[in-house]
């Protein structure tokens, strides 16, 4: 049998946090997209829920500390960035003298 060497509960809840935080960018630019009426409501729910879970999840096994509480600011500070980066018009490039020349 092979033995192999578990992984750290440490590590999972980093790679937790990272979710939590890229879902939570993602459901910021979710949330403007529903707001303009580009998108659907239930796709910002998923969203939500999948940082929620990510979230809850990186303080199941242990008490709450600063790892939890630093998941949970950033993820609502990439919400809010991601509110900000949805909302924004973006210009279209005018590529076609870069491409055709003069």
């Amino acid at each position: 049998m092979l033995g192999v060497m578990p992984v750290s509960l440490d590590f999972l809840r980093g790679v937790l946090g990272v979710l939590c935080i890229f879902f939570g960018h993602l459901s910021g630019r979710s949330a403007a997209a529903v707001r303009k009426g580009r998108q659907k409501l239930s796709r910002f729910y998923g969203w939500v829920i999948r940082a929620a879970a990510c979230g809850i999840a990186v303080s199941l096994r242990f008490r709450v500390d600063t790892i939890d509480i630093a998941v949970w600011v950033l993820g609502v500070a990439a919400f809010v960035l991601g509110w900000w980066e949805g909302s924004r018009e973006k210009k279209s490039e005018d590529l076609t003298r870069q491409i055709f020349g003069e």
